[in-house]
């Protein structure tokens, strides 16, 4: 029997909450250090696209599975 490892792309994705997502929800979804590395992301423009809402920093849910596609590409190339 062949040795099989599964790829991230082989993954099914979780789905993701039917809401804008917070900077602690992508802290647990992706099991970060921090809140301080979301905020990092954004100074830097390396994370998914997020907006404020007030004082309150959001991201929509279409615009982080697009940046974990366009991360997982990345890798692969």
């Amino acid at each position: 029997m062949a040795d099989r490892r599964s790829t991230v792309a082989e993954v099914a994705p979780r789905p993701l909450p039917p809401r804008f997502l917070t900077p602690d929800d992508l802290v647990e979804m992706f099991e970060l250090p921090s809140v301080e590395t979301v905020y990092q992301w954004r100074r830097k423009r390396t994370g998914p696209r997020g907006f404020r809402v007030g004082r309150h920093l959001r991201f929509d849910p279409d615009d982080v599975r697009a940046w974990v596609e366009s991360q997982i590409r990345g890798a692969a190339a």
